[in-house]
């Protein structure tokens, strides 16, 4: 059986190795290299234990700052698009207990499953990826802000996660990086089982070990549509000619919805549009973190990469636009600075942002779907969490390949 996957990103060079190691004949087709998406400079972060999703009963008090603060980590600048306006409402729709804590589980789930398939995949190709199981700490800098995590973390922790709060001081005993911002810190989340790595890296060693087992790659190919006929996709339209296969794999990120749309499928994911900078770490002891830190506060997380530190945030519902405002670089080194002042030096820092496919919810869209071709399965709309989810969703389109 021939399955053709759409996308090289994680989520689908991850839905690829999977279906190789069950057998069958696979081919990946993207417009670029892989990993060159949303998922060459995320977070680097693998959050197997603490998944909080976005759309949370606590953005309804954050909302007025978030919107109206010029230095707000969300930036909403309306479109002339109706995805855009459907998405933001069923997000805000979806801002509630019941929902956030069906999302949870959800995603608590498939991040179980994630950290499985990653570890196999780790024990099959050994990828040099930088990888490290330090921990991670959320930081929150009020008794409040404590409070509605510590709810979070009884919530997860009936779900089987592992994690305990901390004080200020237990916080610099596990990460001492953080001693000059102690009196910022009013308590954190810490998750001793979490990991990091680096996605890109991650990305090009998925591609070196397929391409050695006979995946074929399609790569800089852009996809133009589909020959649907009969309740089944015969071929996709690409720029170097039609592609036939037995079975597809729509695993295209923000691209999915428009491309769904050709074959009657609904896909509810719109980019949540993302930034990072990675900066060279000072080697002293004590200068740069090891544990992977998120601040609440900022939105701002920071993993350590090998020998570079990675530090990512924000969220903007701006449509598709690619650039790069030098301030929220700027923010994002500010926020290094504050927070781990020695980390490194921040002159030579590597500006990125991607486009995060995201659910109003958080969950990701994974499998066949109501009015799509029945040949026709979908991967997309992880969000901020697709290095975490990518390996747990591709086992499950394997099994409903199977």
């Amino acid at each position: 059986m021939h399955v053709c996957v759409l996308g090289a990103g994680i989520v689908g060079l991850a839905t690829a190795w999977r279906l190789n190691r069950q057998g069958f004949q696979v081919s990946v087709i993207d417009r670029a290299a892989p990993g060159a998406g949303a998922s060459g400079g995320n977070g680097a972060q693998l959050s197997y234990s603490y998944v909080q999703p976005l759309a949370d009963p606590s953005i309804w008090k954050q909302l007025p700052k978030l919107l109206l603060s010029p230095s707000s980590p969300l930036k909403l600048r309306p479109q002339l698009d109706p995805l855009q306006w459907r998405w933001a409402l069923a997000f805000l729709a979806a801002c509630n207990a019941r929902t956030s804590h069906e999302s949870t589980a959800s995603l608590l789930a498939l991040a179980a499953r994630s950290r499985a398939a990653f570890e196999a995949m780790r024990a099959d190709i050994a990828p040099d990826c930088d990888f490290s199981a330090t921990g991670k700490l959320v930081l929150y800098a009020s008794a409040a802000s404590l409070a509605g995590a510590q709810r979070q973390l009884e919530l997860q922790r009936t779900m089987g996660s592992q994690q305990r709060l901390v004080t200020a001081d237990e916080c610099i005993a596990i990460e001492p990086a953080l001693a000059s911002y102690r009196a910022r810190i009013a308590g954190a989340v810490h998750t001793p089982s979490e990991c990091a790595a680096d996605c890109l890296k991650v990305c090009t060693e998925l591609l070196r070990a397929l391409r050695a087992r006979g995946v074929r790659f399609m790569l800089d190919t852009e996809i133009t549509g589909f020959d649907a006929r009969n309740g089944r996709v015969a071929a996709v339209h690409t720029a170097a000619g039609d592609v036939e296969a037995d079975a597809f794999v729509m695993a295209l990120g923000t691209a999915s919805h428009r491309l769904g749309r050709q074959l009657g499928a609904y896909l509810p994911v719109y980019p949540l549009k993302g930034y990072s900078i990675t900066v060279d770490v000072d080697p002293t002891p004590g200068a740069a973190p090891q544990v992977s830190v998120t601040d609440s506060v900022r939105k701002v997380v920071f993993a350590r990469i090998g020998s570079r530190l990675r530090v990512a945030g924000m969220a903007e519902l701006v449509g598709h636009d690619s650039s790069i405002p030098a301030q929220r670089i700027e923010a994002l080194a500010e926020a290094t600075r504050a927070v781990f002042p020695r980390a490194g030096r921040l002159e030579a820092l590597q500006p990125w942002t991607g486009m995060r496919p995201a659910t109003p919810t958080g969950v990701p869209i994974v499998g066949r779907l109501a009015g799509a071709p029945s040949n026709m399965l979908f991967n997309t709309g992880h969000g901020a969490l697709g290095f975490t989810l990518a390996f747990g969703s591709a086992e499950r389109v394997a099994e409903a390949l199977d």
